[in-house]
């Protein structure tokens, strides 16, 4: 079976239904919310722990790409404003643009997300 003929399986309902992973939403105190799934699969424990190790010789450079890394596997959805953002890239975008406060935010929230999800990830 091929590429098309599994995703034409999928879209025409053939299979067994995924369930939908279980999100934590997270409250900034501006009114935003963060939503992380809960779910970590251990093949993206291993490249996340090699994301974070990083260079030696930038480990600022290793702690910003692992919270990308991060944010990116577990953000479901993000809420800023009264404006929704959902799908990886659009989440990732916004995280690239998002102010000093967001940032801050974004890193609180998944490292009190890690810290009870995930005891064994170290979070950045």
């Amino acid at each position: 079976m091929g590429r098309r003929s599994r995703r034409r399986s999928r879209e025409q309902g053939a299979g067994p239904a995924m369930p939908e992973p279980p999100g934590v939403q997270y409250r900034s105190d501006d009114g935003g919310v963060l939503e992380l799934r809960c779910v970590l699969s251990p093949k993206t424990r291993a490249q996340y722990a090699e994301t974070f190790q990083g260079n030696i010789l930038s480990q600022e450079d290793a702690w910003h790409r692992a919270l990308e890394f991060l944010f990116e596997r577990l953000a479901l959805s993000w809420t800023i404003n009264e404006v929704e953002t959902s799908g990886q890239s659009d989440l990732l975008a916004r995280l690239r643009a998002a102010s000093r406060e967001e940032r801050d935010f974004v890193r609180v929230s998944i490292r009190e997300h890690c810290a009870e999800w995930f005891p064994d990830v170290k979070a950045p």
